[in-house]
């Protein structure tokens, strides 16, 4: 599979999708580390990829998003944007409300739909 199709597949199959260095739990950088901090702080659950174990991601997709920096927050397919956007949000109580929404939108595995 193509990088760029990789990509726009696990942003298609995850609503909340967080690009970053590392994990969640171990993250490599500190804006890699705010954001999923920020992203924790929501209460909801989200997707993410390590970019330092995905070399041909880390490459192509800042091309693919015309966003040169990581982490990356994608909610819905759209970019939301990069850790002082994501932080900006969490100040404004934007991203909780942005959260909250798309996950009340997004069909759970164990619902009837």
């Amino acid at each position: 599979m193509e990088t760029v199709d990789k990509i726009k597949q696990q942003i298609a199959e995850n609503s909340i999708l967080l690009y970053m260095k590392g994990s969640p739990k171990l993250p490599s950088c500190g804006f890699s580390s705010q954001a999923s901090q920020a992203l924790m702080q929501c209460g909801e659950q989200f997707a993410y990829v390590d970019i330092l174990q995905n070399p041909d991601i880390r490459s192509e997709l800042p091309k693919f998003a015309n966003w040169p920096t990581f982490p990356q927050l994608w909610v819905d397919g759209e970019l939301v944007g990069g850790c002082d956007i994501i932080m900006e949000m969490v100040q404004q109580g934007e991203l909780q409300t942005l959260i909250k929404e798309t996950v009340a939108k997004t069909p759970s595995a164990d619902s009837n739909e």
